[in-house]
């Protein structure tokens, strides 16, 4: 290797870049405090981000249904827009919000009436359980469990639990102080962007191009392109699959004549916003409404739900969100999997898109390559068929 100026620059930055890696290796910890430092301070900017591309979906479609396009008019349009969706968002969790809290309080004081009754049904049914079968009854005995005390103590059990959770609650006050404003300075940040979004993505593009080949940047943008729309699709089919096991819910429930039925659907629509697994939440809090009026009714309330959770994990899901975002069933199911070992919730939403858009990019690779080495389709799109079983020489055998 010739040592010239280039080449000596070049081997001193592989150096300390070894020596840089080596010092981060030993301090682990001073690395990771920095980056979550980096991190809490950036959150509302990342919330503001995450909130401008939920809203810009609903917001585009208003947008490009407005009449006025021309003139002085059409500098309305944006903010209009953006004002009809907000509206929209907000009536949809104000109706939410109708259907919960009234059917919720009730519920809690239907509970809180029923209480002692339910104390002393449990109370009876372990009695003549313990009579019916007296090995029980002895284990039972040995608990030495007085009812007519615990429900003396009841009322001050109930009120240490609530000094309790006032000593506690000025941290939980002070950490939902700190994420309401964080919201609010990411719900400003959010407005800068889709009230400037075409200037910030003509910005964004400058700098690509700028610090990239042409070639390169064409390729980022190509791959930008396809992830803003994979996750549009995936937002918009994950909000039709809950509306509709909402619906389902709704109307099955209704058949049957169980109690809460808009209730309960809405809260399954709700919870069922996170992938596979949220309509487990609302069948929970389902099941604990409908059990304090008639357990039974309960009880065919878990079959039901387990009848239209095969049916939506089965037949809706997979098709209206896989469809949505061009990615396989079981892919679709893959996705939630390692999404939500790797990072809860979280991960089961962005998992999907993003392993959409992953396996766009490999199948689109696979495919060049197959045209680069000139593969015959018919080797790959049929299943070559199987050779037929030889047949075994029989030996024979003299008389």
């Amino acid at each position: 290797m010739e040592w010239n100026r280039k080449n000596i620059w070049y081997l001193l930055g592989i150096i300390f870049a070894g020596i840089a890696f080596y010092v981060g290796l030993q301090h682990l910890d001073v690395i990771g405090g920095v980056f979550s430092s980096a991190l809490s301070l950036l959150s509302p900017f990342f919330v503001g981000g995450a909130i401008a591309f939920v809203l810009n979906v609903p917001m585009r479609a208003i947008e490009g249904r407005l009449p006025f396009r021309g003139g002085r008019a059409a500098a309305l349009r944006r903010p209009l827009a953006y004002l009809l969706t907000l509206a929209c968002v907000a009536g949809v969790l104000a109706l939410a919000s109708l259907v919960i809290v009234p059917n919720v309080g009730e519920a809690v004081t239907g509970l809180a009436a029923q209480l002692p009754e339910t104390v002393q049904s449990v109370q009876q049914w372990l009695q003549n359980l313990s009579e019916q079968t007296p090995a029980f009854g002895q284990a039972i005995s040995r608990l030495n469990i007085d009812w007519e005390s615990l429900m003396q103590k009841m009322p001050e059990l109930l009120q240490s639990a609530g000094d309790r959770l006032l000593s506690s609650g000025a941290a939980f006050l002070s950490g939902l102080l700190g994420r309401l404003f964080n919201f609010f300075i990411g719900f400003v940040f959010s407005i800068y962007i889709l009230m400037q979004k075409e200037k910030l993505g003509r910005q964004g593009r400058q700098c690509l191009y700028a610090l990239l080949p042409e070639r390169a940047g064409d390729r980022c943008m190509d791959i930008l392109a396809l992830s803003a729309r994979t996750f549009s699709s995936f937002l918009s089919g994950q909000c039709l699959e809950a509306c509709i096991l909402g619906s389902l819910f709704v109307v099955s429930m209704a058949v049957f004549r169980m109690p809460y039925a808009l209730l309960v659907g809405v809260l399954i629509a709700l919870t069922a916003l996170i992938p596979i697994v949220g309509a487990f939440i609302g069948c929970a809090v389902g099941f604990l409404l409908i059990a304090i009026s008639d357990p039974w009714q309960a009880l065919m309330f878990v079959v039901l739900f387990l009848v239209l959770q095969q049916v939506e994990g089965n037949l809706i899901y997979p098709h209206v969100v896989g469809s949505s975002v061009g990615l396989p069933s079981i892919w679709v199911l893959a996705a939630v999997t390692v999404g939500g070992k790797l990072f809860g919730v979280a991960g089961m939403l962005v998992f999907i898109p993003l392993c959409s858009v992953l396996y766009a990019l490999f199948r689109g690779f696979v495919f060049r390559r197959l045209r680069r080495r000139n593969v015959p389709a018919e080797k790959w799109e049929q299943a070559p068929a199987m050779p037929d079983r030889p047949h075994r020489l029989k030996k024979k055998t003299g008389a």
